[in-house]
């Protein structure tokens, strides 16, 4: 792959998502490093198309074709579709701590409409605040101009600053009614703050598009409750996507050998650290119990240590019987799992990729009917997976 390197930045262009996806089928030059994978149903393509990230953590898909690739140091890189990038400046200075810096990047759902004005051209991030030596999980955004950042808006931070390095959480996804759901880890010193209610660690967040707390949120005239969350008991989730029938579905980090997959409902506490299907660390000895009257079993239990990172439904045609199956990323186990759901269960697991690519941060189905994989690593890359010839 070329190295990266500075773009000669072209003029705005909004185009379809449709015709982006033929935009970048026609132009990208990716490198093929696998030509035919085989699956149970086909065999897939992997290609690379950007390489030489230190540390990556999301990608997002700009309506003209080319990406953005956040990297835990806090830089957000503007990649065109053969690969070459650059550095955005104008993003703020992050807690770059263990797991900690710049996180999650996603678009506003109405990016590219409008009447030409920009209205909802924001790019929405999530990155670890710094506050003296601790750090707060936040949520910013900020205007594109194009080929360039605007004004950063602060939109909302949690309630207090934690000593810095572990389960930050960090993932967005979009609700159908516009609302933001933002996942906040325990932040991994006092796992009990789960369970406080007057706490935002440990808990999904639900936020409107400018950071404020929707009239119907859970648990809004609940005194005990902070207004902006949504779920409770949460250890670290960092795979979020809403499915098509606008369920919002997560992947959450468990102690050992504890990893989950969650149906996230208003409301519902996930048990952390009262329940449990992992085991300490240093005993492995089980933590809490493993099913508790009014807390939400999970779904679904990885196997082993799975350690996932990355989740998303496959709604593209061109993967035939894998639409509707979500993909879920692991990073220590560098797999890539397709769970196939029937009534809000797994009914089918299949491993897709183990050890080809390295660890998986981030899983993004593409506007041009392709998949998309971000491995971590201090020579991250951007990878697509597609249906082969």
């Amino acid at each position: 792959m070329t190295p990266r390197r500075s773009l000669c930045l072209q003029a705005k262009r909004w185009v379809t998502p449709s015709l982006a996806g033929l935009l970048l089928a026609s132009t990208a030059q990716a490198e093929v490093v696998q030509e035919a994978l085989e699956t149970n149903h086909f065999a897939i393509t992997i290609e690379r198309v950007a390489d030489g990230f230190t540390n990556p953590w999301a990608v997002a898909f700009l309506p003209d074709g080319r990406y953005l690739v956040s990297e835990r140091s806090g830089e957000l890189n503007l990649v065109d579709a053969n690969g070459q990038s650059q550095v955005l400046e104008g993003m703020p200075q992050v807690s770059q701590n263990g797991q900690g810096g710049l996180l999650d990047v996603v678009l506003h759902p109405e990016f590219g409409t409008g009447d030409g004005d920009g209205e909802h051209d924001w790019i929405y991030f999530t990155w670890s605040k710094p506050e003296g030596n601790n750090s707060h999980s936040a949520v910013s955004r900020v205007k594109w101009q194009g080929d360039s950042l605007g004004d950063v808006e602060h939109l909302f931070e949690q309630d207090r600053a934690s000593s810095p390095g572990r389960h930050y959480g960090s993932r967005l996804a979009w609700l159908k009614d516009g609302t933001l759901l933002m996942s906040i880890g325990d932040r991994g010193v006092d796992p009990s703050r789960a369970q406080a209610s007057d706490d935002h660690a440990g808990s999904t967040l639900r936020l409107t598009e400018t950071g404020a707390v929707p009239d119907d949120n859970p648990f809004v005239d609940d005194n005990n409750t902070l207004d902006e969350i949504y779920t409770l008991g949460n250890r670290n989730i960092q795979g979020m996507t809403v499915l098509s029938n606008g369920e919002p579905w997560a992947t959450e980090h468990g102690p050992r050998t504890g990893d989950e997959l969650n149906h996230i409902v208003p409301g519902n506490n996930y048990g952390w650290p009262e329940v449990s299907l992992g085991n300490d660390y240093a005993t492995n000895e089980p933590i809490g119990v493993r099913s508790k009257p009014g807390m939400e079993d999970p779904v679904y239990r990885f196997e082993g240590r799975f350690a996932p990172s990355g989740l998303a439904e496959v709604t593209s045609d061109a993967f035939g019987s894998w639409q509707g199956s979500l993909l879920a990323g692991g990073l220590a186990s560098e797999t890539l799992l397709r769970l196939e759901l029937e009534g809000g269960n797994v009914v089918t697991e299949e491993t897709i990729l183990d050890g080809h690519i390295g660890r998986i941060r981030d899983v993004r189905q593409g506007p041009d009917d392709a998949l998309y994989l971000l491995t971590d690593s201090n020579q991250g890359s951007l990878y697509r997976l597609h249906v082969a010839n």
